[in-house]
């Protein structure tokens, strides 16, 4: 009897470890801005949710070096897991990184209170602004969901650092500043068109001063383009989410041998 209890403590345990490693660096809940017992509460009541669905599980060790080293793995299923899930939110920022730049907001940045770095306006913006349709398609509840799954695909103590796990997280890396061109793209493109219209008129009217006239028009353009393309951003972030979702799904598949 006190066997199973301590055995069920020590899968407690564990699934603690790898939920608090994933709601750090998740990118909805690991904000600094979120007060840490909140954190720690929703880590505890999401093991407590967990944890009696894998009861039926026995954890073998011969020491305190194999107990510690099963630690470090859950801590990396967890860290992994909300890594991805942040990298691909992080697409909007470098998007916004982008229009900033073009538009002529690159020196304008506001204070991220997750990483605390400064990062740009109009990237900020839209992060935040995917956080709240994130959470009003209930995008949460599938993230959620996806932690349930991943113990039926990556069981406790079974992680493996396989090479298909970094390239795919290379692959990632290099889907996430492909996905910030894309959604960066109209902007760019409405900025490159007034870019040409200024060359344009710099050339037929000389005496104009383009830089004065050229500065507060591209920022109007810039400003009008997202406007206009605002209404259908949702569909960006739901093909944003759906993306979040297959590499968090490639990546667990990954991180097991076979």
């Amino acid at each position: 009897m006190v066997y199973v209890l301590m055995n069920q403590f020590i899968v407690f345990f564990l699934v603690l470890v790898r939920m608090t490693s994933l709601f750090v660096l998740s990118p909805v809940f690991g904000r600094q801005n979120m007060p840490s017992y909140l954190k720690v509460g929703l880590a505890l009541f999401t093991t407590l949710i967990i944890a009696p669905l894998l009861s039926h599980i026995t954890i073998d060790y011969y020491n305190i070096i194999d107990f510690s080293l099963i630690i470090i793995k859950e801590f990396f299923v967890g860290t992994i897991i909300g890594y991805v899930s942040y990298m691909v939110f992080s697409a909007l920022y470098v998007a916004g990184q982008i229009i900033d730049t073009q538009i002529g907001f690159g020196m304008v940045n506001v204070l991220d209170p997750q990483s605390n770095i400064q990062v740009p306006l109009i990237g900020n913006f839209l992060y935040i602004f995917a956080i709240l349709i994130f959470l009003m398609a209930n995008g949460h509840h599938i993230l959620f969901s996806a932690l349930v799954k991943s113990y039926s695909i990556i069981p406790i103590n079974s992680l493996s650092f396989t090479k298909e796990l970094i390239n795919n997280l290379i692959a990632i890396f290099s889907e996430t500043f492909l996905m910030a061109v894309k959604i960066a793209f109209p902007i760019i493109a409405a900025v490159l068109i007034s870019e040409v219209a200024l060359g344009i008129l710099a050339r037929t009217v000389p005496q104009m001063n383009v830089f004065i006239v050229g500065l507060p028009l591209k920022i109007t353009i810039g400003l009008l383009s997202l406007l206009i393309i605002l209404p259908s951003f949702s569909n960006i972030l739901d093909y944003l989410f759906e993306t979040l979702f297959t590499y968090i799904s490639i990546i667990m598949q990954s991180m097991v041998k076979g």
